[in-house]
C-alpha cells in the first residue's frame, strides 16, 4: 500500500499515526497517510523566518522559471512521493480518481488546469499586481514608469488548509511561491494527492526544499497552521469559515452562490444561452464554487428550468473510467442520500418544484461502476425559499423569477454573476452590485476561469502591502 508523508521542510516524514483513505468503490483502502499533530506543525514552524530566507533569497524570475520547469514535470513525469516510491501521471490520476470520486475525465482536465497555472505564472503575477515590475519585490523598492514603488510582505509564510471538492482549486494557491512565500499545506483527507505533487514537481524543478510544509492532519492540525502562518488560505463550507470570518491573516474561500443573471431582454431569447447556463451549473461535475447554483431571471423562469432540466437529463451517473464521465461520486454514499433527503424536505416548503424529477421521471440518487451519485437537479422557486440560497456538490441550481428592477437587489452573496443584460438601470445597477465579486458581462460561463483575473480575493494583495517610499538623490 503507497504510504503518503508529512513533508517537513521538503523531508518526507513518517508519523507513527496512520489514517487509511479507501478507494469509492470498493472501500479497500489506497493509502495510508502520515497524521501530523499540533505539536509537530508548531515545532516545524517555530521559526518561519528561516523557513522564508530560503525562498526570499531566489529572485521572482528564478521562481517564474522554476514554475515553467514544474509544469512540465508535474504533467508529464514520474515523480516521488515517499522516499523510493514514485507515482507517473497515470499512477496520480487514479489515486485521485479512487479516493475522492472524480472521474478520470474531470481529473485529467484538472491536472490540465494546474499545468497551465504553472507554465503561466508571470501572466497571473502580471493580472494579480496589475502590471508590476515583479523585480521590485527582490529589492524592496525600486521606480515603475517614473513612480518610486516599493512593497514589503505582511508575513513570513503561507498557510493553505485545502478541501476535497475538485483538484483545480489548488491552482490558487501555488503562484506564492514566485511571491516569495513559503508553503504550509494541509491537505483535504481524501485528497493528499494534488498538494503533494505540485510541491515534488515544484522541488523537483529547483525551488528550495525549506519552503515545503505538507501536513495532513485532523482539524487541530489545520488550526494550528492558520494560527502559526502569518497569512492563510482557508478552504472550506460556511460552518468552517465562520470562526474565521474577522482575521484579517486568514483569506476564505467557501460557497459561491454563483449565479446567471437575466434581464427581460435576455429573458425572452434564453434558448440562446441555454448552452452557457448548462456549462455553467454542470462544469467539473458542479464541484466548484463557480458553478451556478442560482439562475436569476426577469422573465420565463418556467420555461428556462424545464430547459436546462431537459438539456442536463443527459448527463448520467456512469463509471469513473468512462471517458464520457461528468458527474462525480460522494465518497460517502450515505451522504448522498442525506443530501436528496434533505432537498426533499426543503421541498416541502411552499413554492418550490423539482423541475428536474418531473422531466427526468425518475429520483436523485443513481448508482454506477460500484458509486453513488446525485443527478442534476433543476429547481424553480421564488427568491425567498430556502432553496434558492443553497449550494451543493453536483449540478444543482434554482432558478429564480425576480422583477428586472429588484434583481440587482435581491441576488444576495455572488462570487461570480454572468450577466446578460442590455443597456440601461438594471445593467447600471447590477455592474456596481457591491454582493457580486466577479462579474462576466455577457454569455461568459460563470465556471471559465482567466487566472489573471482573482474571482475570490487577490492573493498578491493579501500577501503584500505597498508603503510610501522617499530616497534621497545624492548629488
Amino acid at each position: 500500500m503507497r504510504h503518503v508523508p508529512i513533508l517537513r521542510s521538503g523531508r518526507p516524514y513518517r508519523s507513527l499515526d496512520l489514517v487509511r483513505i479507501p478507494d469509492v468503490r470498493t472501500g479497500e483502502p489506497v493509502a495510508e497517510v502520515s497524521q501530523a499533530n499540533r505539536g509537530l506543525i508548531a515545532r516545524d514552524l517555530s521559526d518561519p523566518a528561516r523557513l522564508a530566507s530560503a525562498v526570499r533569497e531566489r529572485s521572482v524570475s528564478e521562481l517564474l522559471s522554476i514554475g515553467r520547469k514544474a509544469a512540465v514535470l508535474f504533467s508529464r513525469e514520474t515523480l516521488s512521493v515517499d522516499g523510493d516510491d514514485s507515482q507517473s501521471p497515470q499512477d496520480y490520476l487514479e489515486s485521485l480518481s479512487a479516493t475522492t470520486g472524480m472521474p478520470l475525465s474531470l481529473c485529467r482536465a484538472n491536472m490540465e488546469k494546474i499545468r497551465t497555472v504553472l507554465d503561466r505564472m508571470p501572466a497571473v503575477l502580471a493580472g494579480w499586481t496589475r502590471g508590476l515590475d515583479t523585480a521590485l519585490l527582490d529589492s524592496g523598492w525600486g521606480v515603475q514608469d517614473g513612480r518610486r514603488l516599493s512593497y514589503r510582505p505582511e508575513a513570513d509564510l503561507l498557510g493553505a488548509v485545502l478541501p476535497n471538492n475538485s483538484p483545480g482549486v489548488h491552482a490558487l494557491w501555488i503562484p506564492a511561491l514566485a511571491l516569495k512565500y513559503p508553503l504550509v499545506l494541509r491537505p483535504g483527507r481524501l485528497e493528499p494527492w494534488t498538494p503533494l505533487r505540485v510541491a515534488r514537481a515544484l522541488m523537483a524543478a529547483g525551488a528550495p526544499p525549506e519552503a515545503f510544509g505538507f501536513y495532513p492532519g485532523d482539524h487541530g492540525g489545520a488550526v494550528e497552521v492558520l494560527l502559526r502562518c502569518g497569512r492563510s488560505m482557508l478552504f472550506g463550507d460556511a460552518a468552517t469559515l465562520r470562526p474565521w470570518t474577522d482575521d484579517p491573516r486568514v483569506q476564505l474561500h467557501g460557497p459561491g452562490w454563483s449565479k446567471v443573471v437575466l434581464d427581460e431582454d435576455a429573458a425572452s431569447r434564453w434558448p440562446d444561452h441555454l448552452e452557457m447556463m448548462t456549462a455553467s451549473i454542470a462544469d467539473n461535475g458542479g464541484r466548484s464554487c463557480l458553478n451556478a447554483s442560482g439562475v436569476w431571471t426577469a422573465a420565463s423562469g418556467l420555461e428556462i428550468a424545464e430547459g436546462l432540466a431537459r438539456r442536463l437529463v443527459s448527463l448520467e451517473a456512469r463509471a469513473l473510467d468512462d471517458p464520457g464521465a461528468g458527474l462525480a461520486a460522494f465518497p460517502d454514499p450515505r451522504q448522498a442520500e442525506r443530501l436528496s433527503s434533505h432537498i426533499d424536505a426543503l421541498l416541502q416548503v411552499p413554492g418550490a418544484e423539482d423541475v428536474s424529477a418531473r422531466v427526468r421521471g425518475s429520483g436523485r440518487v443513481s448508482k454506477a461502476g460500484g458509486c453513488t451519485f446525485l443527478l442534476p437537479t433543476i429547481i424553480r422557486c421564488h427568491a425567498d425559499h430556502p432553496l434558492a440560497r443553497c449550494e451543493y456538490l453536483f449540478p444543482f441550481a434554482a432558478v429564480v423569477e425576480v422583477p428586472e428592477a429588484e434583481l440587482a437587489r435581491r441576488l444576495g452573496p455572488t462570487l461570480v454573476a454572468t450577466v446578460l443584460a442590455r443597456e440601461g438601470p438594471a445593467r447600471a445597477a447590477l455592474a456596481a452590485c457591491p454582493d457580486i465579486d466577479r462579474l462576466n458581462m455577457g454569455p461568459i460561463p460563470t465556471s471559465r476561469v482567466e487566472w489573471d483575473q482573482p474571482h475570490e480575493g487577490n492573493l498578491f494583495d493579501h500577501l503584500y502591502r505597498r508603503r510610501a517610499v522617499q530616497v534621497h538623490d545624492a548629488a
